[in-house]
Order: structure tokens, then sequence, then C-alpha cells
């Protein structure tokens, strides 16, 4: 069984330009995250999807240093660049991450993959009913449920966020077409935001590495941030998805 992991990535953000190899003690946002995705026990390979934009090169060099193979592809259809990524690969199963998730858990990856294998369902994650912070999402897929996205998606919104047509087609959201689970935590943390999409996002994660260091989990970093409060309240006023919000906007045009 291949179980692919691909975590896309690209240098230009209309918010914060260039966020994700921006550094804490001289390692990047982007070098962080691959090297918490390797801790991963299930995943079999891990790709980057990057963009053929010009400074993607600086994405492919953070890339090539830690031995994590680069796929440059659209800008703009996502989607498209997920699945080239993935083809050459065959695999079984996809683990979709994403870059701006700089803190992202091996343990949350690996139990989500273990809870759709044994589920066999077409689509898992924990961010059908967001219970854990914005920031540690995860998304597992068969190859076959990408495939069939790409075949049959045509709504700007989802080929530029990947996953908005096997999720809104899915069992759990009272689709037919793709059978889904849920993967929940026992208490609701959807409101902490771990994730980096802004500046003040940036200096939450800043001041997280620097008092615990990059080895912590997800619910360390948690704690930490509600025992400090001064600093969970920098991006506390943030909207979760902004970006897909804006994008199912652009849609009605």
């Amino acid at each position: 069984m291949k179980i692919l992991a691909i975590t896309q990535a690209r240098y230009g953000s209309s918010r914060l330009p260039g966020k994700i190899l921006k550094e804490i003690n001289a390692q990047s946002l982007l070098e962080i995250h691959l090297n918490r995705i390797k801790q991963s026990k299930l995943i079999s390979k891990l790709k980057v999807a990057t963009t053929n934009e010009l400074d993607a090169d600086k994405i492919e060099l953070v890339c090539k240093k830690i031995n994590v193979e680069v796929y440059k592809g659209s800008l703009d259809d996502v989607l498209e660049r997920f699945y080239f990524t993935a083809k050459p690969e065959n695999p079984d199963w996809i683990v979709r991450l994403t870059s701006d998730c700089p803190l992202i858990d091996p343990m949350v990856i690996d139990s989500v993959i273990q809870f759709a294998i044994d589920s066999n369902c077409d689509y898992a994650s924990n961010t059908l009913n967001p219970t854990y912070p914005d920031g540690i999402d995860v998304e597992v897929f068969k190859f076959t449920a990408l495939e069939k996205a790409f075949d049959e998606a045509f709504l700007k919104s989802d080929r530029e966020h990947v996953t908005p047509y096997v999720w809104r087609n899915s069992t759990v959201k009272g689709g037919s077409i793709f059978k889904s689970m849920s993967f929940e935590n026992k208490v609701d943390l959807s409101s902490v935001r771990l994730t980096v999409d802004k500046l003040e996002d940036f200096l939450v994660i800043e001041a997280l590495v620097k008092a615990l260091g990059v080895d912590k989990s997800w619910d360390v970093y948690t704690e930490y941030l509600k025992n400090h409060k001064e600093i969970e309240k920098i991006n506390s006023h943030f909207i979760r998805n902004e970006g897909y919000q804006k994008s199912l906007k652009e849609d009605k045009k």
C-alpha cells in the first residue's frame, strides 16, 4: 500500500508574501513543516506541489536541502497541480497538507491515515467538522477520489482549493459520490489558530517555537497558548478558511 503525502507550497501570497520562507531560529517555516511531516510512520513518500512562479526556485532549494521531491505546476489550478504531482506515483492513498501549517503534527497525520484505511472510505479528514486547531489540518483520500475530482470539478473554488468537490459530495455532507468519515477531537479547539496566513499568525508561531522548540505535539503548543492569553489573542480575531470564503464569492460572480 502506497501512501503519498503532498503539501502545497507557493511563494506568492496576497496577505503575507513569502510567508513559508520566513525564518525562526535560522529555520524556515517550510523546513519546519516538512521535517515534522517526515516523522510520520505511515507515509510512504512526501512531495511538494509548488508553482511555476519565478520565486518557486527558493522553495525548491529548501526541498532539495532535506531531500523532498518537488513538482512545479499551475499557479491557480491547484487541483491540477495536485493531480499531476500524484499521478506518476500511482498511490493508493493521498494525504493532503498545506505549507501554511508549520506545526502540523505527525501523530495526527498517522491517526487520520489509519482512520481512513480502517474505514475504507474515499475521504477522511479532521476538517469536515473542525475540532482541531486551525493549522493541524489533515485530509486523506483515495487516489481514485482525486482523479474523479480532477475530471469533474469545474468551479474556480474547487480547482483552487483541491478538495471541495470531494467533501461537498461526501456522505458526511449529505452527498452520495464519496464515502467520507470525520475525524474529531474530544474537545473542540477549532478556535485556536496555529496556521500562518498573516503577519500576526507568524508572530504567534514565532513565540511558540522560541518558547517550546519545533518538536512538540499540537496539544502542547495549544496548551501554551491557553496559558499565555496575551499571545493567543494576537491572531484570535481572524476567520478560519478566509481564502476559501473569498473563492466562493468569486464563483458567484
